[in-house]
Protein backbone atom coordinates (compact mmCIF):
# COMPACT_ATOMS: atom_id res chain seq x y z
CA UNK A 1 0.00 0.00 0.00
CA UNK A 2 1.10 3.73 -0.74
CA UNK A 3 0.64 6.62 0.86
CA UNK A 4 -2.18 7.68 -1.88
CA UNK A 5 -4.03 3.94 -0.96
CA UNK A 6 -5.52 2.54 2.05
CA UNK A 7 -7.68 -0.27 2.68
CA UNK A 8 -11.41 -0.08 1.26
CA UNK A 9 -12.92 0.40 4.57
CA UNK A 10 -9.95 1.66 7.14
CA UNK A 11 -10.77 0.39 10.97
CA UNK A 12 -7.94 2.68 12.94
CA UNK A 13 -5.33 4.96 11.65
CA UNK A 14 -2.89 1.92 11.84
CA UNK A 15 -4.50 1.14 8.28
CA UNK A 16 -2.61 3.77 6.80
CA UNK A 17 1.23 4.00 5.16
CA UNK A 18 1.98 7.91 4.88
CA UNK A 19 5.17 9.47 3.39
CA UNK A 20 7.91 10.84 5.89
CA UNK A 21 9.53 13.93 4.71
CA UNK A 22 12.73 11.73 3.72
CA UNK A 23 10.05 10.41 1.10
CA UNK A 24 10.21 7.08 2.99
CA UNK A 25 6.60 5.06 3.53
CA UNK A 26 5.72 5.24 6.94
CA UNK A 27 3.42 2.34 8.39
CA UNK A 28 1.41 3.67 11.06
CA UNK A 29 0.93 0.59 12.82
CA UNK A 30 4.36 0.79 13.59
CA UNK A 31 2.89 3.12 16.48
CA UNK A 32 0.24 0.36 17.95
CA UNK A 33 -0.07 0.47 21.31
CA UNK A 34 0.81 4.88 21.75
CA UNK A 35 -1.68 7.93 22.29
CA UNK A 36 -0.83 9.89 18.94
CA UNK A 37 -1.71 13.28 18.40
CA UNK A 38 -1.84 14.26 15.02
CA UNK A 39 -1.37 17.40 13.71
CA UNK A 40 -1.20 20.14 10.51
CA UNK A 41 1.80 22.05 10.90
CA UNK A 42 2.71 25.62 8.88
CA UNK A 43 6.25 27.53 9.24
CA UNK A 44 4.94 30.71 9.04
CA UNK A 45 1.50 30.59 10.83
CA UNK A 46 1.21 33.45 13.29
CA UNK A 47 0.37 29.98 15.90
CA UNK A 48 3.50 28.59 14.84
CA UNK A 49 5.66 29.37 17.68
CA UNK A 50 3.36 29.26 20.72
CA UNK A 51 2.10 25.36 19.30
CA UNK A 52 5.42 24.13 18.38
CA UNK A 53 6.66 25.05 21.67
CA UNK A 54 3.67 23.79 23.26
CA UNK A 55 4.21 20.53 20.87
CA UNK A 56 7.81 20.00 22.32
CA UNK A 57 7.12 20.31 26.09
CA UNK A 58 4.49 17.95 25.50
CA UNK A 59 6.38 15.69 23.62
CA UNK A 60 9.46 16.08 26.19
CA UNK A 61 7.24 15.09 28.68
CA UNK A 62 5.55 11.87 27.75
CA UNK A 63 7.07 10.77 24.77
CA UNK A 64 8.67 8.01 27.20
CA UNK A 65 5.30 7.69 28.82
CA UNK A 66 3.41 6.56 24.79
CA UNK A 67 2.93 9.85 23.67
CA UNK A 68 4.15 10.16 20.00
CA UNK A 69 3.36 13.45 18.02
CA UNK A 70 3.07 13.40 14.13
CA UNK A 71 2.87 16.49 12.30
CA UNK A 72 1.74 16.63 8.80
CA UNK A 73 3.04 19.92 7.21
CA UNK A 74 0.29 21.85 5.00
CA UNK A 75 0.17 24.90 2.85
CA UNK A 76 -3.59 25.23 2.22
CA UNK A 77 -3.81 27.80 4.79
CA UNK A 78 -2.60 31.09 3.58
CA UNK A 79 0.67 29.69 1.79
CA UNK A 80 1.87 29.22 5.16
CA UNK A 81 4.17 26.50 4.31
CA UNK A 82 5.65 27.29 0.78
CA UNK A 83 8.87 25.32 1.51
CA UNK A 84 9.90 21.90 0.36
CA UNK A 85 9.78 19.05 2.37
CA UNK A 86 13.66 18.98 3.70
CA UNK A 87 12.70 22.70 4.16
CA UNK A 88 10.14 22.41 6.74
CA UNK A 89 12.51 20.09 8.56
CA UNK A 90 15.47 22.01 8.84
CA UNK A 91 12.94 25.25 9.73
CA UNK A 92 11.75 22.99 12.45
CA UNK A 93 14.81 21.12 13.89
CA UNK A 94 17.04 24.08 13.60
CA UNK A 95 14.18 26.84 15.38
CA UNK A 96 12.67 24.60 17.62
CA UNK A 97 14.48 21.60 17.74
CA UNK A 98 11.39 19.29 17.51
CA UNK A 99 11.78 15.12 17.88
CA UNK A 100 8.78 14.34 16.52
CA UNK A 101 8.72 12.87 13.67
CA UNK A 102 7.77 15.04 10.59
CA UNK A 103 6.40 14.04 7.60
CA UNK A 104 5.90 14.76 4.07
CA UNK A 105 3.63 17.85 3.05
CA UNK A 106 0.33 16.83 2.26
CA UNK A 107 -3.69 18.36 1.31
CA UNK A 108 -5.86 18.04 4.38
CA UNK A 109 -8.61 18.97 2.70
CA UNK A 110 -10.48 19.38 -0.83
CA UNK A 111 -10.38 16.42 -3.59
CA UNK A 112 -6.31 15.50 -2.77
CA UNK A 113 -7.12 15.41 0.75
CA UNK A 114 -4.28 12.97 1.97
CA UNK A 115 -6.30 9.17 3.01
CA UNK A 116 -5.37 9.63 6.35
CA UNK A 117 -7.15 13.37 6.78
CA UNK A 118 -10.16 11.68 5.33
CA UNK A 119 -10.12 9.27 7.80
CA UNK A 120 -9.24 11.64 10.40
CA UNK A 121 -12.14 14.00 9.32
CA UNK A 122 -14.62 11.05 8.98
CA UNK A 123 -15.72 11.47 13.12
CA UNK A 124 -18.48 13.65 14.77
CA UNK A 125 -16.98 16.64 14.45
CA UNK A 126 -18.19 20.27 15.30
CA UNK A 127 -19.76 23.21 13.90
CA UNK A 128 -17.74 23.50 10.38
CA UNK A 129 -18.40 20.38 9.36
CA UNK A 130 -15.77 18.16 8.24
CA UNK A 131 -13.03 20.45 7.07
CA UNK A 132 -10.42 21.61 8.71
CA UNK A 133 -10.60 25.00 9.85
CA UNK A 134 -6.60 26.02 9.68
CA UNK A 135 -3.09 25.15 11.08
CA UNK A 136 -2.62 23.35 13.80
CA UNK A 137 -6.00 21.37 14.03
CA UNK A 138 -5.36 18.58 16.76
CA UNK A 139 -6.56 15.02 16.57
CA UNK A 140 -5.91 12.78 19.54
CA UNK A 141 -6.11 8.72 18.88
CA UNK A 142 -6.27 6.53 21.51
CA UNK A 143 -3.81 3.45 22.19
CA UNK A 144 -6.19 1.23 19.72
CA UNK A 145 -5.66 3.92 16.73
CA UNK A 146 -9.01 5.32 16.88
CA UNK A 147 -9.76 9.05 17.29
CA UNK A 148 -11.05 10.06 20.09
CA UNK A 149 -11.16 13.66 19.82
CA UNK A 150 -10.26 16.83 17.51
CA UNK A 151 -9.25 20.08 18.68
CA UNK A 152 -9.82 23.59 17.03
CA UNK A 153 -6.77 25.17 15.25
CA UNK A 154 -6.57 27.68 18.20
CA UNK A 155 -6.05 25.08 21.21
CA UNK A 156 -3.43 25.46 22.91
CA UNK A 157 -1.42 21.83 22.81
CA UNK A 158 -0.68 22.12 26.83
CA UNK A 159 -4.64 22.08 27.18
CA UNK A 160 -4.36 18.75 26.07
CA UNK A 161 -2.61 17.42 28.96
CA UNK A 162 -5.60 16.02 30.53
CA UNK A 163 -6.92 14.13 27.88
CA UNK A 164 -3.89 13.11 26.96
CA UNK A 165 -2.67 11.68 30.69
CA UNK A 166 -6.63 9.65 30.45
CA UNK A 167 -5.29 7.93 27.50
CA UNK A 168 -1.86 6.88 28.65
CA UNK A 169 -3.17 6.03 31.86
CA UNK A 170 -1.18 8.53 34.01
CA UNK A 171 -3.41 10.18 37.00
Amino acid sequence: MTSNETSKDPKSVYDFVVKDAKGDDIDLSSYKGKVLLIVNVASKCGMTNPNYAELNQLYHKYKHKGLEILAFPCNQFGDEEPGSNDQIVEFVCTRFKSEFPIFAKIEVNGDKSAPLYKFLKSGKWGIFGDDIQWNFAKFLVDKNGQVVDRYYPTTSPLSLERDICKLLGIQ
